[in-house]
């Protein structure tokens, strides 16, 4: 496995993020209790997360607010280590120890994809942008997601994934894939 779909998820969330002005930081997300602010926060902090766990390190509990400085370049950066990485000799084939179980590189670089390219719809809705992103990736992914995603991974509370919810008709893939992982479109 490549890292293509990673790269595709990522190229469409910078171009989320380079949009996002400072006076949208302190506005509401899909994600409950969570501001703009603390959005890129967790997208450029998930990069350093997915680098880490390749790496077999526990996660770092860092607390840097990336939307105070150059977010995109901290991104940039962030998710330049991460595809590097996922490009590492054996990486896809490796079985990765994470928080929450173990799992083939492979697969794990499908869950970075996913919270990547979903956390840049989940931003795209709260500041005004488009969320019709990446057409062919977001069904890619919202096939994977409902081949992988079970219900026991979700919960009203929305621990892992809140319940599903309905696309309207017609509704772009990126849209549909956000109201399968539990978002309200």
């Amino acid at each position: 496995m490549s890292t293509e779909t990673l790269e595709q998820a990522i190229a469409s969330t910078r171009s989320v993020l380079a949009a996002v002005s400072r006076e949208q930081l302190g506005d509401q997300t899909p994600c409950a209790s969570w501001k703009v602010s603390d959005l890129i926060k967790h997208i450029v902090g998930g990069q350093h997360f997915f680098t880490a766990a390749l790496a077999g390190e526990p996660p770092s509990g860092d607390e840097t607010d990336y939307s105070a400085g150059d977010f995109v370049a901290a991104f940039d950066s962030a998710s330049e280590r991460c595809v590097e990485a996922f490009r590492g000799d054996g990486v896809m084939e490796r079985i990765i120890t994470l928080p929450f179980g173990k799992m083939p590189g492979s697969a794990f670089a499908g869950i970075a994809a996913t919270d990547t390219f979903t956390h840049g719809w989940d931003l795209a809705k709260a500041t005004g942008q488009g969320t019709d992103l990446a057409p062919e990736l977001a069904a890619q992914l919202l096939t994977s997601a409902k081949v992988s995603i079970s219900p026991a991974f979700r919960s009203e509370d929305g621990a892992v994934f809140g319940p599903e919810q309905p696309a309207p008709a017609g509704a772009c893939e990126a849209d549909q894939l956000a109201a399968f992982l539990g978002r309200k479109v």
